[in-house]
């Protein structure tokens, strides 16, 4: 742990030198980028799912799919692992849950755009934390500003309380994934940890979801909630996971500043949520907020 704070403020080429490779550095910029693509076009789909079963229906659905899914291809020695192995995948686990489960029920309030913006203050926190200096806090303060010009359309405001506050919760949930994916990461071989920590997050979202899913359960939901499980989580979280074995967290956050646009397009092109020339200039302030404070936090 005392480790991984003293470095996670490295720049990039502290980065290529701590892997010892910066082709190493570069496939794991692709792996970000496939897996932001990956979460804000799954999330986008998933608005049919959760209209049949609830967004906590259809996210336990496809954490349970994506669990099966990993322990299948992985099978993971539950034997072998030490204390501190399964300690850091029920951590993992449970910050999974508690992402995955707010995004998704945010997202089913507020615009997608929105909600990922305010997700961001997740990484954004960690990052300004991690620099630690005082003054590194103001970039949330900004990212703060565009979330506003993304709430007002431009006549009304078209946040939702409760989406907001969920959105909130996935923000908190993502500032820890990233640090415990990390050290997930560092404790376990291959995607074992990933494996490990995607069935305890499936449990852990068992008494959210498995109530609303009786409401709607089908086969036909079944399959589409399989195929949405590659796109969120499965591909999202072992990209990720591959990732941040390559790169230090300040510099996965300067990556992770891509996606409140992502976002937005995801939103624009499936579910025809157009943006106002403010909330566009909310999501280029979240973004200049986002990689200026990743960058910038240095001791």
């Amino acid at each position: 742990m005392a480790e991984t704070e003293t470095t996670a403020d490295s720049a990039w080429g502290d980065a290529a030198a701590v892997d010892g490779s910066s082709g190493r550095v570069t496939l794991a910029i692709a792996f970000c980028l496939l897996s932001m693509t990956s979460v804000q076009f799954g999330a986008a789909l998933s608005k049919p799912a959760m209209a049949e079963v609830g967004a906590f229906g259809a996210t336990w659905l496809r954490l349970c799919w994506a669990a099966a899914f990993l322990m299948l291809l992985v099978r993971p020695p539950f034997l072998s692992y030490t204390r501190s192995q399964w300690f850091s995948a029920l951590s993992l686990g449970a910050t999974m849950a508690m992402m995955t489960l707010c995004f998704f029920a945010a997202i089913e309030r507020i615009p997608l755009g929105l909600a990922v913006a305010i997700e961001f203050f997740g990484p954004l926190t960690v990052a300004a934390v991690l620099g630690g200096r005082g003054w590194r806090l103001l970039f949330p303060a900004i990212a703060a500003v565009g979330v506003l010009c993304l709430s007002w359309d431009g006549t009304t405001w078209v946040a939702d309380t409760r989406g907001l506050l969920f959105a909130f919760g996935a923000a908190i949930g993502w500032g820890g994934y990233i640090v415990l994916m990390r050290h997930a990461g560092q404790r376990f071989k291959g995607l074992e940890g990933l494996a490990v920590s995607l069935l305890f997050a499936a449990l852990i979202a068992t008494p959210f979801g498995f109530h609303q899913v009786q409401s709607g359960f089908s086969f036909h939901m079944l399959l589409v909630t399989a195929g949405l499980a590659v796109l969120v989580p499965l591909l999202p979280y072992a990209l990720e996971f591959m990732a941040l074995r390559r790169l230090q967290p300040s510099v996965f956050g300067i990556l992770m500043s891509l996606e409140p646009a992502m976002g937005a397009g995801a939103g624009l092109i499936i579910l025809g949520q157009t943006l106002s020339l403010n909330q566009v200039f909310g999501v280029v302030l979240v973004m200049i907020a986002s990689a200026a404070g990743t960058l910038l936090a240095r001791p």
